[in-house]
């Protein structure tokens, strides 16, 4: 028997050998820059790298727990925050990857993996002995340098929300919990994602193209041509594809059309029907909150975040909701009118809205959003906000051409600070495929911390949707997707220019309604005359953008701001009446949508942003009770903002305060006192109110 043993012993070790020589996962990088090496990378190597690096963290876990010093940071908190280093990159690596470039075996993985990292954790935050140490090392952590006792203080959080201090029956319910919760997560967005592919508005009479401009009509042509519809032409759900259709389509039958398609995604009672998943979901959150003592679920997320607890988010969005569903209903009067004075012979409908918005627009401002495009070049819109972050913080950008890369869309670029030394790999990667999700959003590979004195720089990407070239004419982007641009970038940047010690509090490690102030904070410079002179030029001639052109978009700023302001916070209404239900949920879904839009008003012209059942922040992300965080920030950063319109949207002083403030700083201090330190003061919502023209 022992030689058996010993035989077993010796099998395992060589197998591990084998894993840990082949499997690039395992092994250090050596790529440049220490980047992920994405062409070396096999859908089979995820599993076995998962297992071994679970399994590396369980032996640093147990010689944590199995010392007999008396905790410390150095020998408890810092060992913990270490352990996970290598399952940290691993996971990052696959699901961005998941996000950005999927395919079914990508998916099936996921299934195994999900769950098994959810035990993984479990196994840690609900480990008792492990607890005891933690819990030692807090009660002295005032003897702590700034950012040790901060760590110590989230460690010590994360494990009183896992449950550390719940009893062992509980323990093992909440283990069940958040497996089964991890298996929702992923097939909500697995079927958001066949929803959003499966379905195609074919067209092939050239009459049913009547008001599309001619860009959209070819990449239409060109799309059709991809899915094997030579000479129609073929219109998505994904934004590009989409929205021009509903803003510029003259036929109102395939608007309704598209629009259905894309209104009624996961909520077609077939294999890919989201509604029981959200019921599920629903009912387990709220069974995980009660066992932490919460009332919902909301209160129980909210806890760590600035907002504290629901009734703080209902107090913001109640601020807002009136001004903009007033707006909203001028709005609507207006678009109704002109139905009328045409002779149309019908209400407004959600699928009419941005045909009649952009035609309003027209009529009001002499301003129509396609005139922008020929100026909004991808490429020189990106050179454009690397020349607003090099005024603004220093930094600069090279392109690198020989780095592993995950697509053939995708490139890269190392960030250097003002004096060229390295400060980050940033990835970027534009265009939409069917193996990408939609939306827009920035990540990391790797995160920015120390490491043995040294300071690992962070590997980020950004991924977006954005129109794609076609034969003729550079991928030209609309207004909304340059600003969608400059906000992700403003995330790339808090990431970029991070400097904390440890990984779990840099960078964007922060509460979800403090990470969207970078964001949207630098979104403000989309559109200043100064930088528009910089990026914004004719694709043909090279002529920048025209200063009338400039002053019809400026006087057009806050056109339809009462649609844009009611469809958002219809979706943070809906999200928080989800997250705070206090009994069993057994509603149907779309009715339960319905009570809480007609209870707050919601006129029937408009649809919430996300409908219940491709709210992917919510049900398929991490954005549960935190959708409100996007509005909640941007009071933030329009006060932010108004600074620099005081000094000058260049100014240095303000700029650095910002950069060492907000930017550099990550979660190593209170979120709200980051931003006093920047601001001077409180945070107003007048700038908001302003800027919305709700005031």
């Amino acid at each position: 028997m022992k030689k058996l043993l010993l035989l077993l012993t010796i099998i395992g070790i060589i197998m591990a050998q084998k894993v840990d020589k082949n499997n690039p996962l395992i092994n250090d990088f050596k790529t440049p820059f220490n980047v992920p090496p994405f062409e070396k990378i096999k859908v089979e190597h995820y599993v076995p790298a998962f297992k071994y690096a679970i399994n590396e963290q369980k032996k640093v876990i147990k010689k944590i727990v199995d010392n007999k010093e008396e905790p410390t940071f150095e020998n408890t908190i810092l060992a913990l925050e270490e352990s996970g280093e290598r399952l940290s990159i691993i996971s990052n690596i696959f699901y961005n990857i998941l996000s950005a470039n999927t395919n079914d075996n990508l998916q099936k993985a996921a299934q195994e993996i999900s769950p098994m990292l959810s035990r993984a954790s479990d196994e840690i935050y609900l480990n008792d002995k492990l607890f005891e140490k933690v819990e030692k090392v807090y009660q002295n952590r005032g003897k702590l340098g700034a950012e040790e006792k901060r760590l110590t203080e989230v460690y010590y959080d994360a494990f009183i929300k896992s449950g550390a201090k719940l009893t062992l029956e509980q323990k093992e319910r909440i283990k069940k919990i958040n497996e089964k919760l991890s298996l929702l997560n992923l097939k909500f967005g697995d079927n958001l994602l066949a929803e959003t592919n499966n379905f195609m508005l074919v067209i092939d009479k050239k009459e049913d193209l009547e008001g599309l401009p001619e860009g959209v009509i070819q990449a239409a042509a060109e799309t059709a041509k991809r899915k094997g519809h030579d000479g129609k032409w073929v219109f998505t759900l994904h934004n590009p594809s989409i929205m021009p259709f509903l803003q510029y389509s003259k036929n109102r039958e395939l608007r309704y059309k598209i629009w259905y398609a894309w209104s009624n995604r996961g909520n077609n009672n077939n294999e890919y029907d989201n509604k029981e998943i959200i019921k599920e979901m629903t009912n387990l959150r709220l069974e995980k909150a009660k066992m932490f003592g919460y009332d919902n679920w909301a209160d129980y997320v909210l806890s760590d975040a600035m907002a504290k607890n629901h009734k703080e988010v209902y107090k913001l969005l109640d601020q807002l909701w009136q001004p903009a569903l007033n707006k909203a209903k001028e709005e609507a009067a207006d678009f109704q009118k002109m139905i009328n004075d045409e002779g149309g012979n019908f209400d407004l409908q959600p699928w009419d809205w941005r045909f009649y918005a952009e035609k309003v627009r027209a009529a009001k401002y002499n301003f129509d959003e396609e005139e922008m495009k020929p100026y909004f070049v991808l490429e020189n819109v990106r050179d454009g906000i690397f020349y607003v972050m090099n005024k603004l913080y220093g930094v600069s950008f090279k392109k690198i051409e020989k780095i592993p890369v995950y697509h053939k869309d995708v490139t890269a670029y190392e960030v250097l600070d003002e004096k060229g030394n390295h400060l980050a790999v940033l990835y970027m990667d534009f265009f939409p495929r069917e193996s990408k999700r939609g939306g827009a959003w920035m990540t990391n590979y790797i995160e920015q911390y120390h490491k043995n004195g040294k300071d690992i720089r962070p590997v980020i990407a950004i991924c977006g949707n954005f129109t794609k070239p076609t034969a003729d004419k550079p991928a030209l982007l609309t207004a909304d997707e340059v600003e969608t641009f400059f906000h992700e970038f403003g995330h790339a940047i808090h990431g970029i220019l991070s400097n904390c010690k440890y990984r779990t509090i840099s960078g964007t490690n922060v509460p979800r309604d403090f990470v969207e102030l970078p964001s949207q904070f630098h979104e403000n410079w989309a559109f200043q005359p100064e930088v528009l002179k910089v990026y914004a030029k004719h694709y043909k001639t090279g002529e920048v953008i025209p200063q009338v052109l400039v002053d019809k978009m400026k006087n057009a700023g806050t056109f339809n701001q009462g649609f844009a302001t009611v469809e958002y916070l219809a979706a943070s209404y809906l999200d928080m009446a989800y997250h705070t239900v206090s009994t069993s949920f057994d509603k149907d879904p779309n009715e339960f949508e319905k009570e809480t839009l007609d209870r707050i008003g919601l006129i029937p012209q408009i649809i919430s942003r996300y409908k219940s059942t491709y709210f992917n922040h919510i049900w398929g992300g991490g954005y549960s009770a935190g959708y409100y965080s996007y509005i909640w920030s941007e009071v933030l950063d329009q006060d932010a903002f108004s600074v620099f319109k005081q000094k000058g949207i260049f100014d240095k002083n303000t700029a650095e305060a910002f950069k060492t403030n907000i930017l550099m700083r990550g979660y190593t201090e209170d979120p709200k006192e980051l931003y006093i330190k920047f601001r001077g003061q409180e945070p107003d919502i007048k700038p908001l109110l302003e800027k919305r023209g709700l005031n």
